[in-house]
């Protein structure tokens, strides 16, 4: 018979944006207190149009970041003051449960 996992709860913050904001996306996520994340390249269709990642201002990073739900909307927030006036980027929120919540 298996026991039940403990889990709690966290808020996974998906950023979809412009490889050159990479570097200041993670300040900004280390400024708030998060304390990992995931970067990968991704290409797709964005409302501003196909981003292919054939050359180095064509690149489009995706970020992950697990942290609380206050901490996550902020940084959403600073995103789209900052950011997003002048960037591709498209953010979205999901619940998340996590398993060893020191990490997050």
């Amino acid at each position: 018979m298996n026991t039940p996992l403990s889990t709690h709860p966290r808020t996974l913050l998906v950023i979809v944006a412009e490889a050159a904001l990479e570097k200041p996306l993670v300040r900004e996520a280390r400024q708030r207190g998060v304390q990992g994340w995931t970067v990968a390249e991704v290409h797709g269709r964005f409302f501003e149009g196909e981003r292919e990642g054939a050359w180095e201002a064509d690149r489009t990073i995706e970020l992950k970041l697990l942290c609380d739900r206050a901490t996550a909307e902020a940084l959403a927030q600073e995103v789209l003051a900052r950011y997003a006036p002048h960037y591709s980027v498209a953010m979205y929120f999901t619940p998340a449960e996590v398993l060893r919540p020191e990490r997050f």
